[in-house]
């Protein structure tokens, strides 16, 4: 049996003991509950902050509140909060400014239903993990303090340099071979740096425990290398506050029969989740999703298919739309934050429509 098919034929893996010396009572865990008394189609639209966050077009970030406006504005139930400057940071945020968030949220009637850390546990250099580790503590106090029940954890992030004022992701991915996760530390195995993210995953899990906070670690690379390393890496840390972050855009095969044994297998593990690309509205005055030129000539991702699957599991909790890609008009010149409401208002619309709402 190769490789793939044994991903995709594989059932629930075989929990891992529990971890020694775990001898405290375990809260409760705030979802365990409320995934199985689900209702069907009780899914909520999200807007994650980080399509307004100034990087990805000309122009400045939203402050909180006008992030929370604009998604009120187009519909959205609530808002994602990225942990980095200029919006989230929790080395800006003291105690009145997290009541002022709190309070902007109350005002508009909107929920944050999670936080998201930045974070990359992969690093064999000890203190570079610590620092991170310190980093996902204080981003679960905020997340506590905001009132947020998830804190959205990477595997190792390679984060997103600024060139020329925009983010890109050109400079740290692995096919351009310039700064890269695989050429980061060559001396470093694979399953070095799978260890080191299991050992801080197990960490982090305590913290969101102490905090009543669950994180969730999300299906992105690099190091996870596709869904099933998601699912065995929340299995082997084996701690009921560490769940999953299932995303459809970034599944490394759209094929149906794949994704839903993804989305099955993980099934109650599944806390958040997210959508992205850019939309278009037809001649008919439907929107669809457009096909963006570095996915040229591969499948869109199939929402409706999706959504399906994830009533199926009784999933109750947000679906939340990023921009998360350097925004261009049709001459590939920089786009203006007018672009990315347009197409805040579009895939609301889109997800929506799937939805029935």
């Amino acid at each position: 049996m190769n490789r793939r098919k044994f991903i995709e034929t594989s059932g629930i893996a075989a929990g891992a003991a529990i971890l020694p010396g775990m001898t405290a009572p375990v809260k409760a865990d705030p979802f365990s509950i409320a995934q199985k008394s689900a209702d069907k189609g009780n899914i909520k639209l999200g807007l994650y902050s980080i399509s307004y966050g100034g990087i990805w077009y000309v122009g400045k970030a939203l402050s909180f509140e006008d992030l929370v406006k604009t998604a009120q504005e187009y519909g959205y139930d609530g808002v994602e909060l990225d942990n980095k400057r200029p919006m989230g940071s929790p080395l800006d945020l003291d105690q009145r400014k997290r009541d002022e968030i709190r309070n902007t949220l109350a005002k508009y009637g909107m929920e944050l239903p999670c936080v998201a850390a930045n974070n990359d546990f992969s690093s064999p250099l000890a203190e570079q993990r610590e620092c991170q580790l310190l980093m996902v503590r204080e981003t679960i106090k905020l997340a506590k303090d905001l009132g947020a029940k998830v804190v959205r954890l990477f595997a190792a992030w390679s984060g997103i340099p600024i060139h020329e004022g925009v983010g890109t992701y050109d400079l740290v991915h692995d096919h351009y071979g310039y700064y890269s996760f695989m050429t980061q530390y060559p001396y470093a195995t694979h399953l070095d740096r799978w260890n080191f993210v299991k050992d801080c995953l197990r960490e982090a899990a305590r913290m969101g425990e102490e905090n009543g906070v669950v994180v969730a670690l999300q299906n992105h690379g690099p190091l996870i290398r596709h869904w099933k390393d998601t699912y065995d890496m929340v299995k082997e840390v084996n701690s009921p506050w560490l769940k999953v972050c299932l995303d459809l855009p970034i599944f490394e095969n759209l094929d149906k029969e794949y994704v839903a044994n993804a989305v099955r297998t993980v099934s109650n593990l599944q806390v958040h989740s997210h959508f992205g690309g850019e939309f278009f509205r037809d001649t008919t005055g439907k929107v669809q999703q457009r096909v963006l030129e570095y996915h040229f000539g591969e499948p869109l991702p199939d929402y409706e298919h999706y959504i399906g699957l994830m009533n199926e599991i009784g999933y109750k909790g947000y679906f939340t739309y990023e921009l998360c890609h350097p925004v261009l008009n049709a001459d590939h010149t920089r786009a203006g934050i007018e672009f990315v409401h347009e197409q805040v208002k579009l895939a609301r619309e889109y997800m929506a429509g799937i939805l029935g709402r």
